[in-house]
């Protein structure tokens, strides 16, 4: 039985599926028949994995405060509920188009319609933030066009669903929100966000409006966060000639690093918006200038973007570590073409960059992001083309055993469910445990001699190859334990202290026969991989040493 026909036999006398109309990451979206008030409506069912980890009475009680959300420019939420353990919310069918429709047909817009459109979300925005509701996720798909005018869509459903996976959400790596339109606090997985995440959002959908792009991309998550981060966004006048300067003034505003040099409200974007001329103005620096980024830019910079980085840089120092000896004098630095663009497909909630490379330093493996999730993909560095694990669709940790002959993953995503041993091409797959569920093993397993050392929901968990596990370290409401990298001379693993609210990161060790583990250094943000004797660490400001 397919999706739909579940969900008609599920809801049968309430509402009629039609056909699927969308996907995205979080939900399926049907087209489908309200049978009691006869109209047809907008039916988004969240993905079994998510549905999994929010638990139905959590979401649903979460959701109700988009139901109280009244706007000329919001579209209301009809409904919710559950099916056959299939969570659902419900709002009405808009046959227009949206915003992202209209752009790929056009690219830009002209200037008065995208200060209108602006304009009317920022007037739905400012209505939901006086009510406490924050949206988190605007973006072209989510703001609709009904004859002409803007009906911003899945209000608070980015803000129930994290309100009602809490911490959970956060430990399975799933970032809500999409990495163009996000704000670079957003982007870091800051838990705490207020109204003026928004507001950043909707700059840079009011920057791809006028630019015909958004304001930065790229072929990776983690490429699109280092820009996010780091870059001012190119002028809109280099571009765009007919855009005024006092509009771009309006937009790059929104669009700064620190929620605080942004607009004060939605309000004041909009009248921004309104009353920015829309002649030219060419008293402006020319148009290959490019803004200044200011110290308050550069300083969040470099506070916040080793969270990218150690994805980048693991990469590179694992082909590091497998090429040298502990007693190497000399570093040398590589660069290898990995070229990610068949193996990343979507940019979504869980980091392409979550990656491992075999001991002896012949083949990797990667998590890479695909429609239906993050599937493993690996290649032989002496080879050109990558190749997907066979039978297993997402998974959600990996890693090689020390002869390398082996892989370890987690199958299952957001949530692992299985701890799964095979080949190291991924053939041959066999499940060594089962994990349960509020075991989010996650990125990276450490395959020891004694057994497999994986994340659990606060420390480390050591699972032996007969099927039997133990805790290994204990965290704490400030750590979570992630990352291990395998020491054989100690016969311990390494692991990075993720901090949470009120911690410093930072580097932890722990024997294999102990049940606590100990401060190795608090230097460092994140332990990137281990060899032998050695251990490649990341500071705060992206440098290296072992």
């Amino acid at each position: 039985m397919n999706a739909a026909a579940q969900l008609n036999a599920s809801l049968s006398g309430r509402y009629a599926i039609d056909r699927e109309i969308g996907r995205g990451g979080m939900a399926t979206v049907y087209l489908a028949r309200d049978v009691r008030h006869n109209r047809l409506v907008a039916l988004k069912v969240l993905s079994p994995e998510l549905a999994a980890l929010l638990g139905a009475e959590r979401f649903l009680s979460e959701i109700r405060v988009t139901a109280n959300l009244q706007h000329p420019h919001i579209l209301p939420l009809f409904d919710s509920g559950q099916a056959d353990g299939l969570l659902f919310y419900v709002m009405p069918y808009v046959p227009g188009e949206s915003l992202r429709t209209r752009l790929e047909r056009e690219r830009v817009l002209p200037v008065g319609d995208a200060v209108r459109i602006a304009s009317e979300v920022a007037a739905a925005l400012e209505s939901a933030h006086r009510q406490g509701v924050i949206h988190r996720d605007i973006k072209p798909e989510n703001i609709l066009l009904q004859d002409g005018a803007a009906l911003v869509a899945d209000f608070g459903i980015a803000l129930a669903v994290s309100n009602a996976g809490g911490e959970r959400l956060t430990q399975t790596g799933l970032s809500l929100g999409t990495p163009q339109y996000m704000s670079p606090e957003q982007a870091t997985g800051e838990r705490t966000l207020d109204y003026r995440t928004d507001i950043y959002s909707l700059g840079a959908v009011c920057y791809e409006m006028l630019a015909g792009e958004p304001p930065f991309g790229g072929p990776t998550l983690p490429a699109i966060i280092a820009r996010v981060m780091t870059e001012a966004p190119r002028p809109i006048s280099a571009q765009r000639r007919t855009v005024s300067a006092a509009l771009e003034r309006a937009v790059l505003r929104a669009l700064e690093k620190l929620p605080a040099d942004r607009f004060a409200s939605a309000t004041e974007f909009a009248e921004a918006l309104s009353a920015s001329d829309t002649a030219p103005d060419r008293s402006e620096p020319s148009r290959g200038a490019r803004p200044r980024v200011s110290e308050s830019e550069q300083r969040y910079a470099r506070g916040r973007w080793w969270s990218w980085a150690v994805t980048t840089v693991a990469v590179l120092a694992a082909i590091w570590i497998a090429t040298q000896s502990p007693s190497s004098a000399v570093v040398r630095e590589s660069v290898l073409d990995m070229d990610l663009s068949g193996v990343v497909q979507v940019p979504g909630p869980v980091s392409p960059g979550t990656a491992v490379l075999s001991p002896d330093g012949s083949v990797f493996a990667i998590l890479g992001l695909t429609t239906q999730g993050p599937r493993i993909h690996f290649r032989r560095l002496a080879d050109l083309t990558w190749r997907v694990v066979p039978d297993e669709r997402v998974a959600s940790a990996l890693g090689f055993s020390p002869d390398g002959s082996q892989l370890a993953f987690a199958r299952g995503w957001p949530a692992g469910t299985d701890l799964m041993v095979a080949s190291a091409d991924g053939s041959g797959a066999a499940r060594l445990a089962s994990l349960p569920p509020e075991a989010l093993v996650r990125r990276r397993i450490a395959w020891t001699d004694r057994g497999l050392v994986a994340a659990g929901v606060a420390g480390l968990v050591l699972y032996a190859l007969d099927g039997t596990s133990r805790p290994l370290t204990t965290g704490a409401r400030d750590f979570q334990h992630i990352l291990p990298s395998w020491l054989r001379s100690r016969d311990a693993v390494v692991y990075s202290m993720l901090a949470g609210r009120g911690g410093s990161p930072g580097v932890g060790i722990a024997r294999l026969t102990d049940t606590a583990g100990t401060v190795l250094t608090t230097e460092a943000v994140a332990a990137v991989a281990g060899y032998d004797d050695h251990v490649v660490l990341v500071g705060p400001e992206g440098n290296l040493w072992t």
